[in-house]
């Protein structure tokens, strides 16, 4: 089998840009690789930042790193052309006149030749620092956020990190000298590219005697293995997908029952009110003919009574008996004992606060069955559980983050940090490492003991500098709390939500595809307030705020806490 130098060829070390081979190569996040003067100058010529061949678009622009493994091949495709490896030249930085470097410290972040070289072989202290083959641009080897030497290769985060970022960010990482790491991924890119080439080769050949002079049996074996454990983990995946139509089935049937059965105990409410208040009005009918019948009664014995005395004056008018008068006369003259009608009616039934009351029992039963629809809910969402970390690179100033990034507070005391475009310089907010584009999510989030607060989710391309109205118009849906007992909705104009307690702890659930963000008491199991028809088209991240300090009134943390299955 022919050697990997052999195999190399200019076009797959080609820059698309100015056509020539690699001078300090450097890759983008879709995969293409470019010099890094002309994709910088490409960038910095055009508003947009793109990739050149295939014009994917990122959103900000991506930090920019020299591969060595490709900046190798193309050093090792120069020496077998030329016989000699070609590089920029580069100068000493302590020499008057150009003399040519030797080795770059990467400690002095210098360049010395062989004269100023000296003291590092020398000196005691200096003989420690890390030295390297001479490059111009040696920042790239230095890192960001520490400025220490990039020494270590982060498998987890796929980034070269330095001694520093072991011991805070990536304490818990995986992590490899860069030349280990270097070394592997050569020999891996070396087979793949030898791979593919055989695999030209083959297709080119039509004898099968050549396929077998190229290809041993051993590789043959090897790759039939991956193409069948590539076809196992698709016929996976169809699997996975037709279990996941059959659980939405079976899901949509449970719904469609229990939303019957609630309808049905609905309409049997309501026919048992009517009922109930057709009952109390004819009860109320009864009482009020009653009332009229002894009403009535009563007045047909005095119109009786008053008949009668009306009967003896009209005869004692007519009589010729003085003394006989004047015997009874006091008796006639005295008025009949009768009852003052004036103010005596029926009592007209009103039906108006039966029904009042009936629509009182009524609502109180749809209450208690919407109760039982937000438990059964939010049983289902929890389902969705992810694990959220706080993005220190995100964070105000002013906000303590946790070493295991589950918690914020407020702390009135900037701290001096880099001012990166990620990062809030006014609201008092951080962000969730972890970005969704897709499907549900759900996590928890402890407020107890707080006075202010801001929770929910953000797009990716939100605006994080100055004072931010949180509302969809700005890519927030939130949630918020105000002086201890005033919550709202971050809506347009912001919205008061009544809440018959203080949640201690608040749900948010994402539902990517729906459009939907909700908020849960995850105490009482209860909704607080949902954001319905939104139009998701970039990544959604956590949003937090503790708010500020306020002299110790509002300085307990936010606490993202693990979702705990309620039954």
């Amino acid at each position: 089998m022919a050697s990997s130098s052999s195999l190399l060829s200019e076009d797959q070390l080609q820059c698309s840009i100015c056509l020539d081979v690699f001078t300090d190569p450097v890759s983008t996040p879709c995969g293409h690789n470019f010099c890094m003067v002309c994709l910088r100058k490409c960038w910095n010529s055009s508003s947009h930042c793109q990739c050149p061949v295939c014009k994917e678009e990122f959103s900000r622009r991506p930090e920019l790193r020299v591969n060595t493994f490709i900046s190798g091949l193309a050093a090792q495709f120069q020496k077998s052309v030329q016989g000699k490896p070609v590089q920029s030249q580069v100068f000493c930085d302590c020499c008057d006149e150009k003399r040519a470097a030797l080795k770059s410290c990467l400690i002095c972040m210098a360049s010395y030749c062989k004269t100023h070289l000296d003291p590092h072989q020398r000196v005691a202290l200096l003989r420690k620092h890390k030295l390297m083959d001479p490059v111009e641009n040696l920042e790239d080897y230095i890192c960001q956020k520490h400025e220490r030497p990039l020494e270590l290769f982060c498998r987890d985060d796929q980034t070269c990190v330095c001694q520093f970022c072991t011991e805070t960010d990536h304490r818990t990482h995986s992590t490899v000298p860069i030349e280990e790491e270097s070394g592997e991924r050569r020999v891996r890119n070396l087979n793949m590219i030898n791979m593919i080439l055989i695999f030209i080769l083959i297709f080119m050949c039509s004898t099968n005697s050549f396929i077998y002079d190229c290809l041993s049996q051993t590789q043959l074996e090897k790759t039939q293995a991956e193409v069948q454990q590539m076809i196992q983990e698709r016929l996976e995946k169809i699997e996975e997908i037709k279990h996941s139509v059959e659980l939405t089935w079976k899901i949509r049937e449970k719904e469609e029952a229990d939303s019957v059965e609630i309808f049905r105990a609905l309409v049997r409410c309501i026919e048992r009110r009517q009922a109930e208040l057709l009952e109390v009005m004819e009860e109320k009918q009864k009482a009020a003919e009653r009332q009229a019948g002894e009403l009535i009664k009563e007045l047909e014995q005095e119109i009786t009574e008053l008949k009668r005395r009306d009967t003896e004056l009209e005869q004692i008018s007519h009589t010729e008996d003085h003394l006989h008068l004047l015997q009874i006369y006091p008796s006639l003259c005295r008025p009949p004992h009768t009852k003052n009608w004036t103010d005596v009616s029926v009592n007209t039934p009103l039906s108006v606060e039966s029904l009042r009351r009936a629509l009182s029992q009524l609502q109180e039963h749809l209450t208690q069955e919407m109760e039982k629809i937000d438990k059964s809910e939010f049983k289902r969402i929890q389902q969705y559980a992810v694990d959220v970390t706080l993005d220190p690179d995100t964070a105000h100033p002013d906000l303590i983050l946790s070493d295991d990034g589950k918690q914020v507070k407020d702390e009135d005391a900037e701290q001096k940090l880099p001012d990166n475009p990620e990062r809030f310089d006014s609201c008092t907010g951080v962000l969730g490492k972890e970005g969704f584009s897709s499907r549900r999510f759900y996590y928890e989030v402890q407020v107890s003991g707080k006075t202010d607060w801001d929770l929910g989710v953000t797009r990716e391309s939100s605006n994080r500098k100055g004072e931010i109205i949180l509302g969809p118009t700005n890519g927030y849906w939130c949630v918020i709390l105000r002086d201890k007992t005033d919550y709202g909705a971050g809506e347009s104009p912001p919205l008061l939500l009544w809440l018959k307690q203080a949640p201690q702890k608040v749900g948010v659930f994402v539902d990517y595809e729906e459009g939907l963000v909700s908020f849960y008491d995850v105490e009482v199991r209860s909704h607080i307030y949902s954001f319905t028809g939104q139009s998701f088209t970039e990544k959604l991240y956590p949003f937090f705020s503790p708010d500020l300090n306020e002299g110790g009134k509002n300085s307990a943390p936010l606490i993202i806490t693990p979702v705990q299955q309620h039954q």
